[in-house]
């Protein structure tokens, strides 16, 4: 079944989805570069000691370390004193999930898989078949018959294989996680075994932060779809902070598409854990698709951690995730995916109702080159 877009920009039967806001990068560039150590990684005769020293080098030279700018004119149009857009559109895709990726790339090598498998509806699926690609790893790459993205021309173009599926993200994870199991291939996809791997990899937000501000800061926004990213940056600063490195574990702030996220729904309904939505009654649009699920892989770690830390969650329409991100575009020069923004209003919103205190205040973006 295929689909188009109503008045209000929802999926309805007719044409796929044109997903016009994923991230943008310079995956070509980046792997043009990185070519040597791509042929010391993909040499048989190489031992896997000098594979792996060649792909942490690629890792340490092209993932992570990104951006941590203070929005001064934000600030005087928002009334917030120190915010900080800590901006992912650095890293090669475009978007944090080069962390996981390239973290995993790495842990298949290092546990002698040839292949690895994800399910994605677009800016993950560049980012695990560059990583795959410069790790000389087999990809799949399952996505959902019904969603359109031009970033499919990266993914093949790197080589990976992608598998078209029948219904929803959801259903996609299980299809390539189930490959996984009966190929011997190593499974990419959120909660999964490799939970550990993914939630300490987006720990490496928090450390990168704590070594820009020597502190914590008093509240991390960012928005949330699995919840993972968000998950994981909690899990640093607690590391962190029990190191003692920090004398506080910022709250933490989540915000997603209008009632189409079951974090925001279960921290809003007050529910002990996530509970699933109507599958049938979630649409996605050309803005909100990086955000929205039925059920939130690991949502459950993103709702403790914003109640450990007296945080909160809000639903961001479409129409105001554009509205901030033609803001930001406009206030500070960066061109951010209009999901992306979707912490960045909790923060307001919350502000507008209780007027924060100085402080210093972070909020995850990604974002297009």
């Amino acid at each position: 079944m295929t689909h188009s877009e109503n008045m209000n920009g929802e999926l309805t039967p007719g044409k796929v989805l044109e997903l016009i806001d994923g991230a943008r990068g310079d995956v070509f560039k980046v792997s043009e570069e990185l070519e040597p150590l791509r042929a010391i990684v993909a040499n048989s005769s190489n031992t896997l000691e000098e594979k792996l020293e060649a792909y942490e080098d690629i890792v340490d030279s092209e993932v992570g370390d990104t951006s941590l700018l203070r929005a001064r004119n934000l600030e005087r149009e928002l009334g917030i004193r120190q915010l900080y857009l800590k901006f992912e559109g650095s890293n090669p895709s475009g978007t944090q999930k080069d962390r996981i990726a390239f973290s995993q790339a790495m842990d298949a090598l290092r546990r002698g898989f040839d292949s690895m498998t994800v399910a994605t509806c677009g800016n993950y699926g560049v980012a695990v078949a560059l990583a795959a690609y410069l790790a000389g790893l087999r990809c799949l790459i399952y996505i959902p018959d019904t969603y359109h993205t031009s970033r499919i021309k990266e993914m093949t173009k790197l080589g990976a294989e992608i598998i078209r599926t029948s219904g929803d993200y959801e259903t996609s994870v299980e299809i390539s996680r189930r490959y996984a199991e009966e190929h011997e291939c190593y499974d990419a996809n959120p909660g999964g075994n490799n939970t550990a791997l993914q939630l300490s990899s987006y720990g490496q937000i928090a450390y990168e932060i704590y070594d820009e501000l020597r502190d914590a800061p008093l509240i991390v926004a960012a928005p949330v779809s699995n919840g993972t990213t968000l998950a994981g940056i909690y899990k640093g600063f607690v590391s962190l902070y029990r190191r003692g490195k920090t004398s506080r574990i910022p709250r933490i702030v989540a915000g997603s598409s209008f009632r189409k996220n079951p974090i925001i729904q279960a921290y809003l309904k007050n529910l002990p854990f996530c509970s699933d939505l109507q599958a049938n009654r979630i649409r996605e649009t050309k803005i909100n698709e990086p955000l929205i699920n039925w059920h939130s892989i690991d949502g459950d770690y993103v709702l403790d951690a914003m109640r450990e830390t007296a945080g909160w969650a809000r639903d961001a329409s479409d129409k105001k995730m554009a509205s901030i991100a033609r803001m930001i575009r406009q206030k500070e020069g960066l061109n951010v995916v209009p999901a992306s923004t979707a912490g960045l209003i909790a923060l307001i919103e919350q502000h507008q109702k209780e007027p924060f205190q100085k402080d210093r205040f972070v909020v995850i973006l990604t974002g297009r080159r």
